[in-house]
This record gives structure tokens, sequence and C-alpha cells, in this order.
């Protein structure tokens, strides 16, 4: 799949490869580090701004209790309807354990819980406009079907054993 990974991505040096590692100066790798920091970010920098922005957006508009109403413990269906939900959504995991807590207590089944909080963190539209920048379409739907069949394998089996 190496294929399907922008092409800037093998062509990023560390350091002057003329030299070994152990014979440069902490100086010397401070400004290797520094040079190799800004040019990503000046790469990928438009398409963080985008993907934030895009996902605090779809985050304040969306209702409350709708995970608890679609999503709710005697619907089969739960699993995946969690991973729709948080596809739009963008949050780190810190971020998303007090939501998580919460809809646990309005009894939400804990693998459903769990399916949410793995799609809202891994598979958010604004995380694949920021993979776009260094991953091919086809790299970024076989991740896409990977973590998601994953996620709702996981959320199934939470949901079984709890």
């Amino acid at each position: 799949m190496e294929k399907y990974v922008a092409d800037f991505v093998y062509k990023i040096k560390v350091g002057n490869q003329n030299k070994k590692p152990e014979a440069l100066s902490i100086k010397e790798r401070a400004i290797i580090a520094f040079d190799n920091v800004k040019d990503i970010v000046e790469k990928v920098w438009i398409y963080v701004i985008v993907g934030v922005t895009l996902g605090g957006i779809f985050h304040g508009y969306a209702p409350e209790g709708i995970l608890a109403q679609y999503a709710g413990k005697d619907n089969l269906l739960a699993v995946p309807i969690a991973v729709v939900i948080g596809v739009p959504l963008y949050s780190n995991v810190m971020g998303m354990i007090p939501i998580v807590e919460s809809l646990i207590e309005k009894g939400l089944p804990v693998g459903t819980a769990l399916a949410f909080l793995m799609a809202v963190t891994a598979l958010s539209l604004p995380e694949m406009i920021i993979l776009k920048k260094v991953l091919k379409n086809k790299l970024i739907g076989v991740f896409v079907l990977i973590v998601t069949v994953s996620i709702i394998f996981t959320g199934y089996l939470f949901n079984a054993i709890l």
C-alpha cells in the first residue's frame, strides 16, 4: 500500500545524510528538527484548519440526545448507528470521556458508547480531510473500512460481554 502514500512523505530526509547521527551536535539536531517540522507544517496546515473548523461546526450543531434516541439499548443496529453519528464530529479522547460517561449513565450500552467514542476520534470527517494530505483516496478507503469494521466488532463484543 506504500504507493498510496503521498510522494512527498518518502522524499523527507532526516538530517544531514552525509553525517552519522552520533556526529551531530545537539544544536545541529535541533536545527534539523525545526526545519523538518516547519516543512511538514507548511504542507498540512490548511488541511488541519479546515478539518478542525468542520469538526467544530458539526460538533456545535449535533443534537445532544440523538445518540441516545437512535442507538438505544434495544436497537440491534445501535453500534453502526453510533459509528455513523460519530463520523461528522471531531474531538480527542479526553474530550469525549465525559460525554461517553453521560451516555452510559443514560442507559446507552457500553459497547455502543465505546464505538461512538472510537468513531469520533478515529473516523471523523475532519480527520479524513487531514489524512488526505498524506494518503491517497484508496488508502484512506482501506483505512476507513478496516477501522469501521474493527470498531463495530468491538462495540458488539463489549455489548455482548458487559
